[in-house]
């Protein structure tokens, strides 16, 4: 059996490592309509065109937070694979708006790590993530500190269960 992608340990984060995120994600006008439902935000310049229409950008804007959610998600199959904890989320810009029909791409550029002092099993890193919509203008900015676990911890096993009946062609 060939083991597939199993996302980062501790030990395999280098301080400067950049990863572009594989996935980009055009964000529709449901997925703002929807989100901004879910998490109750009630400024209209997210849901209803004509308040959008009379904006200064002319259009209903992507709430930032989703914005935030796609590129925290983007980037956790090179970052958080194997996190168990999100310790902070700091220095958050918001540098270009983001509209319905935006392509998002994220990186991550890894700034510190050390080994945790309190859980042997694992190690502490903080990244500094960008957001970049399909024009290359940087939309989000933010650094984001983690718990991860080392190879081999022995709550980073996986959760794939054994098969009562193998696999045959």
């Amino acid at each position: 059996m060939r083991q597939g992608w199993q996302g980062r340990f501790h030990e395999d984060f280098e301080i400067g490592d950049v990863y572009r995120h594989p996935l980009g994600r055009t964000v529709t006008e449901a997925d703002n309509t929807w989100f901004t439902l879910l998490t109750m935000n009630t400024n209209e310049a997210h849901f209803n065109a004509e308040a959008g229409k009379a904006s200064e950008f002319g259009r209903p804007l992507v709430v930032s937070t989703l914005t935030i959610a796609i590129a925290i998600g983007q980037s956790v199959t090179d970052t958080t694979q194997n996190a168990f904890a999100n310790l902070g989320v700091d220095k958050v810009k918001l540098t270009h708006p983001v509209f319905d029909g935006d392509t998002l791409f994220s990186e991550s550029l890894v700034l510190r790590k050390r080994d945790s002092a309190s859980r042997p099993q694992a190690g502490i890193v903080t990244i500094k993530t960008r957001t970049l919509n399909q024009d290359g203008d940087e939309v989000l900015s933010f650094e984001r500190t983690f718990y991860v676990h080392k190879r081999g911890a022995d709550r980073a096993r996986g959760t794939f269960p054994v098969a009562k009946k193998p696999l045959e062609p």
